[in-house]
């Protein structure tokens, strides 16, 4: 079996699984956050149960539309504080939250081996500590709260296996969108993607969460990758409770393998409005910008806040650019301060903001106007996902990003290096 098979049979109670089987399985964790939860919590009330199944194995995080923009937010959310009080679940609030898909893993609250589902599709972001993390509906998720468990049907896996060495300036962020650009957004439609190879080896946590979590954009039901020592050192200081580490067998059955040699990998950029839209940023051309977002489930880690940094410092952000910048985490934050970067971005001429996903969905500090372009370490760019729908998404790595905002174009950090 595929890893992902070696996860989902282990919290069956059968002794194997194969891809297209409908199976029934055990949950480790279930997440809501302040657009689904409300939904979900509304349908597990209509099943007539008084108790979740176990309130230490949900988790409810506002933080798409907090500090809440307006009543509606506000609403949402107390909806959702209300019933985690009432059950006893794990719940974050102002001060202590972050991105949902930031957040639980610094918490410690996924660990290997788990089976997490999340009413958000970027949940398969905890794929890169060796989970099985896929997103579902909310209808789906009350009945997760109440029974504890899911019916879903095996996903075949792909094997992704990267070689070689990662040029200069070259993130996951650019693998990822590289391999988007290259089977498209539906060239993983319903299959796990498992990411392999010496280039996987070598690259850093923060990179592989970017990589599981655009996993989606591709299709995907989740992204996966081994657990290694990396993995180990993040996981160890954070683990409340045991785990199990899966491995692959050397036989397993793959739907496909695609190699890749990331020494012929340059920094990308996805231009509207599509993930797999994406181009080399020197085939990009010069396109003028008005806006720089850094942050997000999918870079809104310290590492990518340490590149934008090393680019921003002792530079300015350009006149005609609107540059924000927002920590996944209150971790990342206190880790950024601590290192001095938020004092660079200040100077800079960028906004730092409360950890959020505000702009992102479009939700807020920072949506676009009609004509608008974006530069954005997010994870999507279709028509009005920032904003107006007649406003453009440019997808790329912090190091671009910042790069970018630098010289009021999209552009290659070797541009403003020189």
């Amino acid at each position: 079996m595929t890893l992902t098979e070696k996860i989902l049979v282990a919290h069956t109670e059968k002794g194997t699984v194969s891809p297209g089987e409908f199976i029934n399985i055990r949950v480790d964790l279930v997440l809501a956050n302040d657009i689904t939860a409300p939904i979900a919590i509304r349908e597990f009330q209509k099943i007539g149960l008084e108790r979740v199944f176990d309130p230490k194995k949900i988790v409810m995080v506002p933080d798409h539309f907090t500090p809440s923009k307006d009543i509606a937010s506000a609403e949402q959310v107390k909806l959702m504080r209300d019933f985690a009080r009432e059950q006893g679940i794990t719940y974050f609030e102002v001060g202590r939250v972050g991105i949902e898909h930031v957040l639980l893993p610094e918490q410690g609250l996924v660990l290997p081996g788990d089976v997490v589902i999340g009413a958000d599709s970027h949940t398969c972001t905890y794929g890169a500590l060796g989970a099985f993390a896929t997103g579902m509906g909310s209808t789906d998720i009350a009945a997760a709260m109440a029974t504890g468990d899911i019916w879903m049907k095996v996903p075949p896996t792909i094997k992704l296996v990267y070689y070689g060495s990662l040029g200069e300036w070259v993130m996951g962020k650019d693998l990822i969108l590289h391999t988007i650009g290259d089977i498209g957004v539906d060239g993983a439609l319903y299959s796990a993607m498992e990411f392999s190879g010496e280039a996987i080896d070598s690259l850093s946590i923060d990179g592989r969460f970017t990589m599981a979590n655009m996993a989606v954009e591709a299709g995907a039901k989740a992204g996966i990758f081994r657990v290694d020592n990396r993995t180990q050192l993040y996981i160890k200081p954070r683990a409340k409770r045991p785990y199990r580490v899966y491995e692959p067998d050397n036989e397993a059955g793959y739907a496909r393998v695609i190699e890749y040699d990331v020494a012929t990998i340059e920094p990308q950029v996805a231009l509207p409005h599509s993930p797999a839209n994406a181009k080399p940023v020197s085939q990009v051309g010069d396109i003028g910008i008005d806006q720089v977002v850094i942050g997000s489930c999918t870079n809104g880690r310290v590492e990518d806040l340490q590149v934008a940094a090393q680019l921003l410092k002792g530079r300015k952000v350009h006149a005609r650019v609107r540059c924000i910048i927002i920590p996944g985490s209150q971790e990342v934050y206190l880790d950024a301060l601590t290192r001095g970067l938020i004092e660079v971005f200040v100077k800079a001429g960028a906004a730092v903001s409360t950890p959020t996903c505000g702009p992102c969905l479009g939700g807020h500090m920072g949506v676009l106007a009609a004509g608008e372009r974006c530069v954005s370490t997010t994870n999507r760019n279709f028509v009005g996902r920032m904003g107006h729908p007649e406003s453009e998404v440019y997808l790329a790595s912090p190091a671009v990003a910042a790069a970018s905002a630098i010289l009021g174009k999209i552009a290659h950090p070797e541009e403003v290096l020189g």
